[in-house]
């Protein structure tokens, strides 16, 4: 029976999917998208999230190198931790959370596993670029109530009316 085993154990064991998900981690911190399985693509999002959170914490530099330590034993990478402090930090600071993005890709040949491509979402130029270009071009939107679209069209009416009697 698996009642209570909630944890995505990867048919592995508990040292070997830690490595795994560390070496997961840190590749996708380093390179902002990876390609992997995808039951290793959601274990590895709730294994990186939580690390992603504690980055955003700015409150002393007790409560900062602390995180830098906790960090570093879920990595055990320095040019990740480095790298997810100084860079990813900054531009996830005003997200509330979901900062990883999973994207299914289909099967792959070999064995018929379904891959998926997991990525930061601010790292994105692809979607960054669109919805940057959508909202200096698009115009504020005017709040209205109802009404108020009856009164523009009937100013309009009368407005060209009164064009019409001028001419």
């Amino acid at each position: 029976m698996r009642h209570g085993n909630k944890r995505k154990n990867l048919s592995r064991t508990a040292a070997h999917r830690r490595s795994l998900l560390m070496n997961l981690g840190s590749q996708l911190i380093v390179n902002k998208r990876i390609t992997t399985t995808l039951a290793k693509a959601k274990a590895l999002r709730t294994y990186i999230e939580p690390l992603i959170t504690k980055t955003k914490r700015n409150d002393s530099k007790e409560v900062i190198s602390h995180n830098h330590r906790i960090v570093f034993s879920y990595l055990n990478d320095k040019a990740a931790v480095k790298e997810l402090f100084t860079v990813v930090a900054p531009k996830v600071a005003s997200r509330p959370g979901g900062y990883t993005r999973i994207i299914k890709l289909g099967i792959r040949v070999g064995d018929n596993a379904e891959m998926a491509m997991i990525e930061l979402v601010d790292f994105n130029e692809v979607y960054g670029k669109h919805i940057a270009e959508t909202t200096a071009a698009a115009e504020p939107v005017k709040r209205t109530r109802r009404a108020g679209g009856k009164k523009k069209a009937a100013e309009e009416t009368s407005t060209e009316e009164t064009k019409n009697e001028n001419e």
